[in-house]
């Protein structure tokens, strides 16, 4: 669980009390008005909570409340108000001084079993290799987006995505970090916060939006290189959209599931915020 992450979580003296600077890597937007990627909120405090737990993360839901900007410091504080033989219940606070910014409730821990299947499968899609690199609608940025690989498989991904709705709202991205960190829980909750670009693409616009939630829930985690991420848009109305998605490994193990709640945002242009 020591292994390197994405984002830069660094322990205290407190055991129950860890922090993540904030730089440009961790962070979307434009220049001048960067903040936290969602994801990275969910990711670090499940890194937080497992490393303070010593249990694997089943679930996990963020609530986002506020924005966090560089070079700002984030504060988690791991609370476990439940503890059993084999499961615990963990909550995470993430503040920047005495303004929350997110909640994350979740449940970690493993059972003694032998039972290990999985019914949902891993649809049909071209190899990440035989598929193009998409660039984010923003272009080349120094931000998150830089740092995360992204081929598609179905569906349109940035700019591309204009004037071509999906019918069936549905998406296939194989997505990779440049940097090679090992695909663990936290990872895949990076990756989960790819939902809103499917907002985007099912409607054949330049949308996506900002997350209220973010819930991931962890099957099996096996090693892989790509992780095949099924996206699909359930809805849209009264401004909000809603949509899930689902995990692959390049050999079909469905890693996790997700599913998220957004304020849906159109933009004229790559200007607009």
């Amino acid at each position: 669980m020591d292994q390197p992450h994405f984002f830069d979580l660094r322990p205290t003296h407190n055991p129950h009390r860890w922090y993540m600077p904030l730089s440009p890597a961790v962070c979307v937007g434009p220049p001048g008005n960067m903040f936290m990627f969602g994801g990275v909120g969910l990711a670090s405090a499940i890194s937080a909570m497992e490393r303070t737990c010593g249990r694997p993360v089943i679930w996990a839901t963020a609530q986002y409340l506020s924005y966090a900007r560089p070079p700002s410091v984030v504060d988690l504080d791991v609370w476990t108000p439940a503890e059993g033989k084999y499961n615990t219940q963990a909550r995470v606070v993430g503040h920047v001084d005495d303004k929350e910014i997110f909640t994350v409730n979740a449940a970690l821990g493993s059972r003694p079993s032998e039972l290990s299947q999985q019914w949902l499968e891993m649809p049909e899609a071209p190899r990440p290799e035989d598929c193009e690199v998409s660039e984010h609608w923003r272009g080349a940025e120094e931000g998150l987006h830089s740092r995360i690989e992204v081929r598609v498989a179905k569906g349109n991904y940035g700019m591309g995505r204009v004037g071509n709705p999906e019918a069936d709202g549905r998406s296939l991205l194989w997505i990779r970090p440049r940097e090679r960190f090992a695909i663990d829980a936290s990872m895949l909750a990076v990756m989960a916060d790819f939902v809103p670009s499917g907002i985007g693409n099912a409607l054949g616009k330049n949308a996506g939006g900002n997350s209220l939630d973010n819930t991931i829930r962890v099957r099996r985690i096996v090693p892989t290189e790509w992780v095949l991420c099924d996206i699909r848009i359930h809805g849209v109305h009264g401004g909000f959209g809603h949509g899930a998605m689902y995990l692959f490994a390049q050999d079909g193990e469905l890693m996790a599931t997700a599913s998220q709640s957004v304020i849906v945002r159109v933009r004229e242009s790559s200007a607009d915020r």
